[in-house]
C-alpha cells in the first residue's frame, strides 16, 4: 500500500478506522438508534423475513427485532473484548517487565510456567478455567484474559531485556533513580508503542473468543446477549430463518477483519522496516530538492 513517508493515514487505515468508529458509536448509542426494544416480543411477526415489513433484518422465534438485538448486543461484545485486553495488559505487562528486568530464578520459573500455559490453545485453557470458576459473562472474561496473559508477558519480557541495555537506562541508574521508576516511567513508554498493534489485534481475537464461549453457553447468559448468543439462537433456528445465523456472523467477520487490518496498519507505521519508501528516482529528486533548500529529508518518520 503506497503512502507518503511518515504518515499512518493510508486508505486502509482510514476506511477500517471509520468502520470501527461507526460500530463503536452505534453500540454506545444503541438505545437511541435501535427501532425496537431488543427484548420486546411480537407474536404477530415471528420469523419475519429480511427487508420485509417493519423489521429491517427480520425477527427471531419470539418476534424480537434482529437489528435491535444486533446493535444492542454489540456493546456487550465490544465491552467484554476491551475488558479482556485491559485485564491481560494490567497483569501480563508488569509481570513481563519485572521478570525481564531482574531475571534470576523467579524469571526462569515464571517463564517456564508461561511456556507451559502458552502451549495450550487459549480456548482450551479458558474451558478449564470456566470449569473451575463457573460459567458467566465475567468469568468468561477472566478466563480468556488469563489465557492471553502468558504471550503478553513474554512479549513485554523480550522487549525489556533489549531495552534495559540502552544508554538512557544507564543514565537513569547514574542519576540514582529507583528501579520502579526506571521500569514504569522510562522503559515502559518506549516499549508500549510497539505492543499497541498487538493489543489492538487482541481485541478482535477476544471478540471471537468470547463469542465462542457464549455460543457454547459458557459466556454471556440470558437475558443479556452478545454476538455469540445471537449465533447460538441462529444455529438453533437455522431452518426457520437463515438470517438469524448469517447476520451476527457477518457482523463478527466485518469487525474482526477491520480490526486486523487496522492493527496491521499501526504495526506498519511503528515498524520502519515495513514502510513503503519512494522509488530511487523519486528519492533522488526529493533529496536534491531538500538539499537545495538547505534541509535533509528523513523517511523513517
Amino acid at each position: 500500500m503506497k503512502r507518503k513517508a511518515g504518515t499512518i493515514f493510508t486508505p486502509v487505515f482510514v476506511i477500517t478506522g471509520m468502520i470501527l468508529l461507526i460500530v463503536l458509536i452505534t453500540s454506545l448509542m444503541a438505545e437511541y438508534i435501535a427501532p425496537y426494544d431488543p427484548l420486546q416480543t411480537d407474536s404477530g411477526a415471528i420469523y419475519a423475513k429480511v427487508f420485509t415489513g417493519n423489521h429491517f433484518l427480520g425477527t427471531d422465534g419470539l418476534g424480537r427485532d434482529l437489528f435491535s438485538r444486533l446493535i444492542c448486543s454489540a456493546r456487550i461484545s465490544i465491552f467484554n473484548a476491551i475488558l479482556i485486553v485491559v485485564f491481560e495488559v494490567a497483569i501480563g505487562v508488569p509481570i513481563g517487565l519485572l521478570c525481564g528486568y531482574y531475571g534470576g530464578f523467579l524469571d526462569s520459573a515464571i517463564t517456564r510456567l508461561f511456556d507451559l500455559l502458552a502451549s495450550l490453545p487459549p480456548l482450551l485453557l479458558s474451558f478449564l478455567l470456566i470449569a473451575v470458576l463457573g460459567k458467566g459473562m465475567y468469568t468468561g472474561v477472566i478466563a480468556i484474559g488469563i489465557s492471553y496473559i502468558p504471550l503478553t508477558a513474554k512479549m513485554a519480557r523480550s522487549m525489556i531485556i533489549t531495552e534495559k541495555k540502552a544508554l538512557y537506562v544507564e543514565a537513569c541508574h547514574s542519576m540514582g533513580m529507583s528501579e520502579g521508576r526506571i521500569i514504569f516511567i522510562h522503559i515502559l513508554p518506549n516499549v508500549i508503542t510497539t505492543m499497541v498493534s498487538q493489543f489492538t489485534l487482541d481485541i478482535g481475537t477476544a471478540i471471537t473468543s468470547m463469542a465462542t464461549l457464549s455460543f457454547l453457553g459458557l459466556g454471556v447468559q440470558a437475558p443479556n446477549a452478545d454476538w455469540g448468543t445471537l449465533l447460538k439462537d441462529g444455529m438453533e433456528n437455522i431452518y426457520n430463518s437463515v438470517s438469524l445465523l448469517v447476520v451476527p456472523a457477518i457482523a463478527i467477520l466485518i469487525v474482526t477483519v477491520c480490526i486486523n487490518l487496522f492493527s496491521d496498519q499501526i504495526q506498519s507505521y511503528l515498524d520502519p522496516s515495513t514502510r513503503k519508501l519512494p522509488s530511487f528516482k523519486k528519492y533522488m529528486k526529493m533529496l536534491a530538492r531538500q538539499e537545495r533548500a538547505g534541509r535533509y529529508v528523513n523517511y523513517e518518520r
